[in-house]
């Protein structure tokens, strides 16, 4: 098959988190498989250009239709570490993607459709005929609807599109503006419940909704979350949605790539080790004592946190976990920076007040470098999040033999199995520790149970870090989902191309007005999105 990723991210020349890993280890992944895969990404100015090779001028003069006029764009190529690499370059006084920044500006919603557009010029003017258009999170919502709307008249009938939601907490949003300014221009025809229309503002248009809505199928980045999307507040405002298009969606778990997460390949690392060299572990646990100031105890089991400091990660049971490890005789590291300035502050008066203390280290920042070394050299690590849709330290810890104690959310679930607890899985089968409130007794009761296991079982707690290792969470398992959706809908939705629709005309023979809206028995998306239920494969229940 020939598939098209069109991102925001892709790991690591563009990569603000979680997207851009997961953008470009697909990709990976369906290329091994045989099939052909291009991305197509914005140009931003900030973005590592050091991780492209080849990088040219590829398409010059791509005219983007945006507000009744036209944008001129230049279309780069290059390829990021084998991937093939498509960069839209708009040149105009609006600089999308000249901000120094990926996200975070007042227009990101204006910056994205123009993205979106640009994207699907580019496949229409460069006459690229992908059998599956694959699009991520908000910032890609509008290429379906721009698919189905405008380029499917256009000759991009065939292209079907596979929807994946990352984080249901940004949605994108914007007004009337971004309908003309994309060509979607009928007001009316939009601003309704079943297509773009938010499901609590009716003045405002939901980019993620339209993703849903005009998708050929839809999925986020776990099981469980799929299932906590649809039933729970973690659909934020979406439920309706999901449930009236319950038919094409699911959840398909995250993987990591394991020729970059392998302790037995780790660059990053002083010492490889591997399941049949364990002990080794020790060795880089003394390495990154050594690196960080801390005491060379061996008394002291080691407890982490890699991430951001935030809402989501839970960063109030972070904050706990630190005294709490301390108070047991651990010793802590943390490796992470805050997304707001009062989170970055807190965190910075607790640095400075556990200076005398030998115990911790607090790095306030994100070194990939580093990361590597704590997964390998820690012995726990907490991952106490408020939601997760899927989570990728834990999988990556589970690698490494370092235990991971998890909040039962999200992906977390799907992952992680609890020592003492988990009924669903054989003893030996389980490879860590679950909480499930948001409360510092329940992190206690489960990082407690893991420090007690360190201390009086240490044979029992390397059983458990080994049964970690054991467990295969690569890409291979997620490409082939991953392939049956993309053969699923190429196939499932055949129909011949559309032929150009007649002038309209009223009763009297005369023309009728061109703006005028279509009323909700006529939306064609039906057409396009609608299966049987009962001929739903069984990737789209999981």
């Amino acid at each position: 098959m020939y598939i098209v990723q069109i991102a925001s991210e892709c790991a690591p020349v563009i990569k603000a988190g979680g997207l851009g890993d997961v953008v470009y280890g697909l990709s990976r992944e369906l290329e091994v498989r045989g099939h052909c895969v291009e991305l197509i990404l914005p140009m931003y100015d900030n973005m590592r250009y050091d991780h492209i090779w080849g990088l040219h001028e590829a398409y010059r003069d791509l005219w983007v239709p945006w507000y009744g006029s036209t944008v001129h764009c230049s279309v780069f190529c290059g390829w990021v570490h084998g991937r093939l690499c498509f960069f839209i370059r708009p040149h105009s006084a609006d600089n999308y993607f000249d901000r120094g920044c990926y996200y975070g500006c007042k227009d990101d919603n204006m910056r994205f459709a123009f993205f979106s557009k640009a994207a699907l010029e580019f496949l229409q003017q460069a006459n690229k005929k992908p059998d599956v258009i694959h699009c991520h999170d908000w910032q890609t919502g509008l290429v379906p609807v721009m698919l189905f709307e405008i380029y499917k008249w256009n000759g991009m009938w065939h292209q079907r599109v596979c929807y994946t939601i990352h984080n249901f907490k940004h949605q994108g949003f914007g007004g009337v503006e971004v309908l003309w300014a994309t060509g979607l221009n009928q007001e009316g025809y939009y601003f309704q419940p079943d297509r773009l229309q938010d499901n609590f503002n009716p003045f405002i248009i939901n980019y993620m909704k339209g993703g849903i809505v005009y998708s050929n199928h839809v999925n986020t980045v776990s099981p469980h979350h799929a299932w906590e999307a649809r039933f729970s507040e973690e659909g934020c405002g979406l439920q309706s949605t999901l449930e009236q298009h319950h038919y094409k969606f699911g959840g398909i778990l995250n993987g990591i790539d394991y020729n970059i997460w392998n302790p037995e390949l780790d660059t990053y690392i002083p010492y490889p080790y591997g399941p049949e060299t364990f002990e080794v572990k020790q060795l880089n646990k003394k390495a990154l004592r050594e690196r960080l100031g801390l005491p060379d105890d061996p008394s002291k089991p080691i407890v982490c946190y890699i991430g951001r400091l935030d809402g989501q990660k839970g960063v109030h049971l972070v904050h706990h976990s630190m005294y709490y490890a301390l108070s047991r005789g651990a010793q802590f590291v943390l490796l992470g920076s805050g997304t707001e300035a009062s989170i970055n502050d807190w965190f910075g008066h607790e640095k400075e007040f556990l200076s005398t203390n030998p115990n911790i280290h607090l790095e306030l920042g994100f070194n990939e470098e580093l990361s590597h070394l704590i997964y390998a050299g820690a012995d726990m690590i907490v991952v106490p999040s408020n939601y997760e849709p899927c989570g990728l330290t834990q999988i990556i810890s589970l690698k490494y033999g370092t235990v991971p104690v998890v909040r039962g959310v999200g992906g977390l679930v799907n992952t992680v199995f609890d020592w003492d607890y988990d009924q669903q899985h054989s003893p030996e089968e389980r490879n860590g520790f679950v909480f499930y409130q948001s409360d510092n007794v329940a992190l206690e009761s489960a990082l407690g149970r893991a420090i007690d296991l360190w201390y009086n079982a240490p044979d029992y707690f390397q059983k458990l870090a080994l049964q970690g290792m054991a467990y295969d969470y690569s890409w291979r398992d997620p490409g082939e989902k991953y392939v049956g959706i993309y053969e699923f809908i190429r196939d499932k939705f055949e129909f011949p191309a559309p032929e150009p629709e007649p002038e309209a005309t009223d009763a009297d023979g005369a023309i009728a007005d061109p703006d005028a809206t279509t009323s909700s028995a006529e939306l064609p998306i039906a057409e396009l999105d609608a299966t049987d239920s009962d001929a739903e494969p069984a990737i789209a229940e999981e």
